[in-house]
Formats: structure tokens, sequence, C-alpha cells
């Protein structure tokens, strides 16, 4: 199957958006109570390559966004808790929308909430205890309320961001 510059193009510009929300993010300071608090705000170039070009696309404008900040701005550590937080939030995302039940506020909620818990146990297995578990519910709150503020903006931008497939 041989891939267009048009979706190319556009998938290149999901990863770059993806890349300057997540750098963006980084300079706001959320961590000071509980770490690991992030908005997710990378989401919402995830959430829209979901719902306007597909699953595939999504998954993959989340490893490049994921791949090229741990190379420019972490290290393996924060590779192995976000590939965690992601593959979990991804899977659950993509068969919320695939099932067509939840809105996709609904479908960036327990995504946010999966990224957490897909975190907490990568830092219950570094760590080798299950005490972080405890965190789990600040973070799922967390989860909630920027799943939320995510999911709205990107339920605006699929309802008004043409995009064609050709």
């Amino acid at each position: 199957m041989k891939i267009k510059p048009k979706s190319i193009a556009l998938l290149g510009i999901c990863a770059a958006i993806a890349m300057v929300l997540s750098y963006i993010e980084s300079l706001i300071p959320l961590s000071f109570a509980v770490p690991g608090i992030k908005l997710g705000l990378a989401n919402i170039a995830v959430i829209f390559a979901l719902y306007k070009l597909g699953a595939k696309e999504a998954v993959a404008v989340s490893l490049v966004r994921i791949a090229w900040m741990a190379i420019l701005f972490g290290n393996v550590m924060t590779l192995a808790y976000s590939v965690a937080g992601a593959a979990l939030s991804l899977t659950a995302m993509i068969l919320l929308k695939h099932w067509d039940r939840f809105s996709t506020v609904g479908v960036s909620v327990i995504g946010g909430i999966l990224h957490n818990t897909g975190q907490i146990l990568v830092a219950m297995l570094i760590m080798e205890t299950a005490q972080i578990v405890y965190y789990l519910p600040i973070l799922c709150v967390s989860g909630i309320a920027a799943g939320v503020a995510v999911g709205i903006v990107s339920a605006i931008l699929v309802k008004r961001v043409p995009v064609s497939k050709d």
C-alpha cells in the first residue's frame, strides 16, 4: 500500500504539533504536589489523528512524539514511562472510538486515566514497591480533569478542521 504525500505531510504536522504541545507542557510546573501530573496537551494531536486519520496514524503520531521528546529532552526512564502510558491509553482510546459509544471527551478522559495507570505500573516495577499505587487516585482525578479539557479541544478540532484522505 502506497502512502500518499498529503497523508505523510499531515502526519508530520500532527507529530510536530504534538511535540510542540509536549514541550510547552514541560514548561508548566504542575508536579509540585504529586509527581507525574500533566495536562496531556500532546494528546490533542493524537486524538485528532485518531478521529480524522485512523488508529495506525494516531499510534504513529504518538510514537514519533514520544521518541523525539525522549531523545531531545528526556532519557530512557522518561521513554519507559511515556511508552507504558501511551500503550495503555491508546489501546483503550482506539477500542472506545471503534465501539462508538463514547464521545471524543469520554475517549480522552479514559485515555488520561489509563495513561496515568500505565505510568504508575512502570514506576511500581522500576522502584519495586506497590506503595506508589497510592498516587493513582490523585492522578486519576487529574487525568479526568485534563482528559475533559483535552477532549473538548480535540472535539472542536475534529468537528471544524476538514481533512481529505486522498
